[in-house]
């Protein structure tokens, strides 16, 4: 990062900070947003811990050979905020060699990024121009000469850091052969890049169900491999859409990993930041699901339909230490 480049990302990170602390909830009003059975505390909230009891039990007797943990990338396996900061989420963090096309793709950020979240929209024509941006988007990758060392730079650069207990949560989980598939409709190499730079280490039971780059062997980025990922379509639909994983990711499963095998797993664990993460799980015919949000901004005007819509909420970008903590519940023959 230049130091141009730094004072100003410095910047905005202190402007960016006292914004929102400016804007973050009391905690007595949240309070009295949060009553009645639901269960609350400073950084959970439960809607209904009864609900909630119940299939814990359902999963606990089930056993971990029919579990899966189904998580989104950026502000749930990563923090909102690093170091004071703003973290960049996968996308935000690519730098290509050529500036020009990093200002074409925020052009195209700018115009259908609106279009994504416009709830005037029909669901049809949404789809076909999130297809239209995602196309044109990896269009200037491939035709502004994107490389892969300048992912790893990109990355090496990156303000990005995982929330603390994600080597925790995958290291449990990986003891006893349960699948964790990240979606995301963003680049699975950069998502690796990042699992690679920032935990120093590779897991057998992790998978990245995302869009693949294809490079030629000088690293240069040729093509695209799979069928198109976006954010509308980033459920286990896509898991028969993914290219297969690079081999230089490490040791993977195959047997515990492949589509057919993770679709007998019928209960889930799902990890998101966002209400459409609640849809990762569509295309599972799963019989139990807990659902995990982290509400990590926007607290009041969001907290109403997050609680509806997840199980258990985390709040102000919280660490991933209740999530491990409930999987522990989850295959020890310990009561709740």
């Amino acid at each position: 990062m230049s130091l141009t480049c730094f004072c100003s990302h410095t910047i905005r990170c202190i402007s960016d900070r006292i914004s929102y602390s400016g804007r973050k909830m009391n905690r007595a009003k949240l309070g009295t947003m949060v009553n009645g059975n639901n269960c609350y505390s400073s950084k959970v909230v439960v809607n209904d811990p009864k609900l909630l009891h119940q299939k814990k039990a359902a999963i606990r007797l089930a056993g971990p050979s029919k579990f899966q943990v189904i998580a989104d990338f950026d502000n749930t396996l990563t923090k909102f905020w690093v170091d004071g900061c703003r973290g960049q989420s996968s996308h935000a963090l690519l730098q290509q060699d050529n500036p020009e096309y990093n200002a074409k793709r925020d052009e195209l950020f700018n115009y259908y990024h609106p279009i994504e979240y416009d709830p005037q929209i029909p669901i049809d024509e949404k789809t076909k121009l999130m297809v239209e941006w995602w196309g044109k988007t990896h269009g200037l990758l491939i035709e502004g000469g994107l490389t892969y060392d300048a992912i790893r730079n990109s990355v090496a650069n990156a303000v990005i850091a995982f929330r603390e207990g994600v080597v925790e949560l995958f290291e449990f989980l990986e003891e006893r052969d349960i699948p964790v598939l990240i979606f995301s409709a963003g680049l699975a190499d950069i998502i690796e890049e990042v699992l690679r730079q920032k935990l120093h280490r590779t897991f057998k039971n992790v998978k990245i169900v995302s869009n693949r780059m294809k490079f030629d062997q000088n690293g240069n980025l040729v093509s695209f491999t799979g069928k198109l990922i976006h954010s509308l379509n980033k459920n286990e639909h896509a898991l028969d859409m993914a290219a297969s994983l690079h081999d230089h990711l490490g040791e993977v499963d195959d047997q515990m990993m492949d589509s057919a095998s993770v679709k007998k797993r019928t209960n889930v664990l799902l990890l998101g930041d966002h209400m459409g993460d609640l849809h990762m799980s569509d295309g599972l015919n799963y019989e139990t699901r807990i659902s995990v949000g982290f509400l990590n901004h926007n607290i009041e005007n969001s907290l109403d339909s997050y609680r509806k819509g997840f199980d258990i909420v985390y709040l102000d970008d919280a660490p991933m230490s209740g999530v491990v903590k409930l999987v522990s519940e989850l295959f020890s023959p310990a009561s709740d």
